[in-house]
C-alpha cells in the first residue's frame, strides 16, 4: 500500500447504480435492525457515538477545545469541550448532539448513490482516529475500534455498490435512531440534565422550543433521506 493507492481509494467513483431490489433489501434490513430490541441496543451505541461527536465537531468549529468523551453501558454519553461557559459557541455545541445522527445519516444516504462512498468512509476513519485518542473509557474505545475496523475493511475491500448499500443502510439507521433518541428525551420525566434543559438554562428559551428545533432538523433530514431512497426504488 502506497500513498498513490490510498489517494485513489478516497476519490469519488462517479454515480453508482443502486436501485430496485438492492435498495429495498438494505432499507428493510435497516428498519428491522432498528425495530428489534437486542439489535437496537447494540446499534444505539453507534447513534450515541454520532451524537457525542456532533457535540465535539460543532464545538471545534466554534473554537472550543475537544478534550474527551465517554459512552456508557446504558447507551448514554457525554462529550467535553473547553471554552467559554456561555455564548454562541457553548449554545451551538450543546444544541448539536440530537440533530447530528439525522444530519449525518441523511448526508450518507444522499452521497451514497453519487459515488462518494470511498470519500465518506475515509473521512469517517479520520474522525474515528481522533475519537479514539479522545476516548475516556474502555467501552468507548471498544466501540470506536469496532466501528473503525468495520469501516476500514469496507473502505479497503468493499465494492463501490457495497459502499453505497452500507451507507444507505447506516444512514437510515441514524435517521430513525435520531427520532428514537429525541422521543426518549421529549418523553423523559427527568428534565433537568438533558441538552434541551441545559440550553434553556443558557438562553432562557423554553426547553420545549429546543426540542422542537431538534425535531425540525430531524424532519428535514428525514425528508431528504426518504426522497433519495424513494427515487432509487
Amino acid at each position: 500500500m502506497d500513498v498513490d493507492e490510498v489517494w485513489q481509494r478516497v476519490q469519488p467513483v462517479g454515480e453508482v447504480s443502486l436501485s430496485g431490489r438492492p435498495v429495498l433489501v438494505v432499507l428493510l434490513a435497516a428498519l428491522v435492525a432498528v425495530g428489534v430490541g437486542p439489535v437496537w441496543r447494540v446499534l444505539r451505541l453507534g447513534v450515541t457515538l454520532v451524537h457525542e461527536l456532533g457535540h465535539a465537531g460543532v464545538g471545534i468549529l466554534c473554537g472550543r477545545r475537544f478534550t474527551g468523551f465517554v459512552l456508557r453501558g446504558d447507551m448514554s454519553g457525554h462529550a467535553v469541550t473547553v471554552g467559554p461557559a456561555r455564548g454562541f459557541g457553548r449554545v451551538a455545541t450543546t444544541w448539536a448532539g440530537y440533530p447530528a445522527p439525522a444530519v449525518v445519516g441523511a448526508a450518507a444516504v444522499w452521497l451514497a448513490g453519487r459515488g462518494w462512498g470511498p470519500s465518506v468512509l475515509a473521512a469517517v476513519l479520520v474522525v474515528l482516529l481522533v475519537a479514539l485518542v479522545r476516548s475516556r473509557s474502555v467501552l468507548t474505545a471498544i466501540v470506536v475500534l469496532a466501528v473503525g475496523a468495520v469501516t476500514g475493511w469496507l473502505w479497503w475491500s468493499g465494492s463501490d455498490r457495497l459502499h453505497a448499500q452500507v451507507l444507505v443502510g447506516t444512514g437510515v439507521v441514524l435517521v430513525v435512531g435520531a427520532w428514537r433518541h429525541l422521543g426518549a428525551v421529549a418523553g423523559s420525566r427527568d428534565r433537568s440534565a438533558s441538552d434541551a434543559a441545559v440550553l434553556a438554562q443558557l438562553t432562557g428559551v423554553p426547553r420545549v422550543l429546543w426540542v422542537v428545533s431538534f425535531a425540525l432538523v430531524c424532519a428535514g433530514a428525514t425528508w431528504l433521506t426518504a426522497s433519495t431512497v424513494l427515487a432509487a426504488l
